[in-house]
């Protein structure tokens, strides 16, 4: 180096084990994809999820398999299920029952039943809802379970609106033909009036207000019958009737009862005023009377001559 010389460094090539311990920092393919599937959602949904359910459900049924483990489980269930409805705060001991009749309210705890303490959990309300209503006098019912281990039955009873005459005897019928309860004898429910005939009950409403607008004869009225389930008869005493038309009944009716307000029509030896056919009424004498009068003519006759 002092003679200007320089300075030569010898250089010895790489042998293949030295190039082979030099660490690489780029990742290997495998560990790349390894990488990016653990980036990917589904996968960490699958290792984080399903797959610890799949080993569950996989030990489950395992377990499950020997069908004296089942048995025993499903002892051990309703066991437990049996314990936690016995419980005292779901046990039901009495019935209250409100909006009912004394004989309806009998009848709703014969249904309900509860001799002894039962579990709520074991009452099927909608089922006895259903045979409650079943009951003739019962238009609706609400069931729930009031505090103190009662069982709370609210009813909504039909509200008779006449007495209907059929073959089969006397039954109570509301506003909407249905039957709420039968009775004996006519007398038991005269605060009723009275509708007969087939198919009387499917016109309740109608039958109704020709019932109102015969109030001036109010006193009359026996009742009122169906005739051949399109129209009506309005039966009075003195064995009269009147037979009113299939459509506007109630006009003409009260064109019968202006006649009578005006000449006592009613009052006469009439049976029948046929208002049918409402341009051309009619009426029919009873018989004595027309024998009456024919006797008056025969005697007015003789006195001419």
């Amino acid at each position: 180096m002092a003679g200007g010389g320089c300075l030569v460094r010898t250089v010895t090539p790489l042998t293949a084990s030295r190039r082979k311990a030099r660490h690489d920092p780029a990742p290997s393919r495998w560990s790349w994809r390894m990488q990016r599937l653990m980036l990917s959602p589904a996968f960490r949904f699958f290792l984080r999820v399903l797959l610890p359910l799949l080993v569950v459900a996989l030990i489950a049924g395992i377990w499950l398999a020997s069908e004296t483990r089942r048995e025993a489980l499903v002892q051990q269930v309703e066991s437990w299920k049996q314990a936690f409805e016995d419980r005292p705060q779901f046990m039901v001991h009495d019935v209250q029952i409100t909006g009912a009749s004394d004989e309806t309210a009998a009848k709703v705890r014969d249904i309900v039943g509860l001799e002894k303490p039962t579990s709520s959990f074991r009452l099927d309300l909608d089922a006895l809802r259903a045979q409650i209503e079943a009951l003739p006098p019962v238009a609706s019912a609400a069931l729930h379970k009031a505090s103190g281990g009662v069982l709370d039955v609210v009813v909504t009873e039909r509200v008779p609106v006449a007495v209907w005459r059929t073959r089969s005897g006397l039954s109570v019928i509301d506003d909407k033909g249905e039957v709420t309860g039968s009775v004996g004898l006519r007398t038991d429910r005269s605060d009723l009036p009275l509708i007969a005939g087939a198919g009387a009950n499917k016109a309740v409403p109608e039958a109704l207000d020709i019932l109102h607008a015969a109030q001036p004869v109010a006193a009359r009225v026996r009742g009122i019958e169906r005739i051949g389930e399109r129209r009506w008869d309005l039966v009075l005493d003195r064995n009269q009737r009147i037979l009113l038309p299939e459509t506007k009944p109630v006009q003409a009716l009260e064109r019968v009862l202006a006649l009578n307000q005006a000449q006592d029509l009613l009052a006469r030896d009439i049976t029948v005023v046929d208002m049918r056919l409402p341009a051309r009424p009619t009426i029919r004498v009873a018989p004595d009377a027309i024998e009456e009068w024919q006797r008056i003519r025969d005697f007015q006759n003789q006195t001419k001559k």
